[in-house]
């Protein structure tokens, strides 16, 4: 099971846009956004390929037991990054979560290997993600629509599904599975378009925080994607 409840600690209190700032520190914020997120998919591509290889298991043999701990771990990481997001600290503990974030992944990413087309699914499941960013990226610098209004059905489509996958632990359903994972690559998706225009727009104007939203939203979508491809265009020899 995908972790679709990583985004639980970014979406609390989310409401509308902030205080506007001018234009110039706009175009910094986004621009340094765009820079921390690409620099994250580094410890990212690290973490999964060490967790393959070492076969990292986050007590698999409970999942109840490993959501807790992964929820403890997260949380810890998004209060340190908020608590340190105007240094460099701040910027160290992202890269930190997403070499744990990356770890969290190989587990999927070992599995969909398992498939003789496995590193075919994977390239797709990252060329779809990365279309839906650009995508969501263009529609939220050059749209003069107001997308903030998306924040609380949004927040509450992510409650849905985070309840549907716990719930998942216990009934074991794919067909709900397959459900939950949809929906998350759709809700994500609107996620990274929601989250991007607040930044144009001057309503987040920390790029660590910034970031952190994002990657959240790029992280489940490839995550949930890969899992559905996998599933649906699995084969084996």
């Amino acid at each position: 099971m995908a972790f679709q409840q990583n985004q639980l600690g970014t979406r609390v209190a989310r409401g509308g846009y902030g205080g506007a700032i001018d234009a110039a520190s706009r175009n910094r914020v986004l621009r340094n956004t765009y820079w921390l997120l690409a620099l994250s998919m580094v410890p990212t591509v690290l973490g999964a390929w060490i967790g393959v290889q070492t076969g990292f298991s986050f007590f698999a043999g409970s999942p109840f037991t490993g959501l807790i701990l992964f929820l403890a771990v997260a949380f810890g990481f998004f209060f340190a990054i908020e608590r340190f997001k105007n240094s460099g600290i701040g910027v160290a503990l992202l890269l930190g979560f997403t070499f744990f974030m990356g770890l969290m992944l190989s587990r999927l990413i070992g599995a969909v290997l398992g498939y003789s087309n496995g590193a075919g699914l994977i390239m797709t499941a990252f060329g779809g993600t990365a279309a839906i960013f650009a995508v969501m990226a263009t529609v939220a610098s050059v749209s003069k629509r107001d997308f903030s209004g998306m924040g609380k059905w949004l927040f509450m489509g992510f409650l849905v599904i985070f309840v549907a996958a716990i719930a998942n632990i216990w009934l074991q359903m794919p067909a709900l599975m397959l459900t939950v994972s949809t929906l998350a690559v759709l809700i994500f998706s609107a996620f990274i378009l929601y989250d991007l225009q607040r930044v144009v727009n001057g309503g987040e104007t920390n790029y660590v925080t910034a970031t952190l939203s994002v990657y959240l939203s790029v992280y489940n979508v490839f995550s949930n994607l890969l899992m559905l491809l996998g599933v649906f265009g699995g084969e084996r020899d």
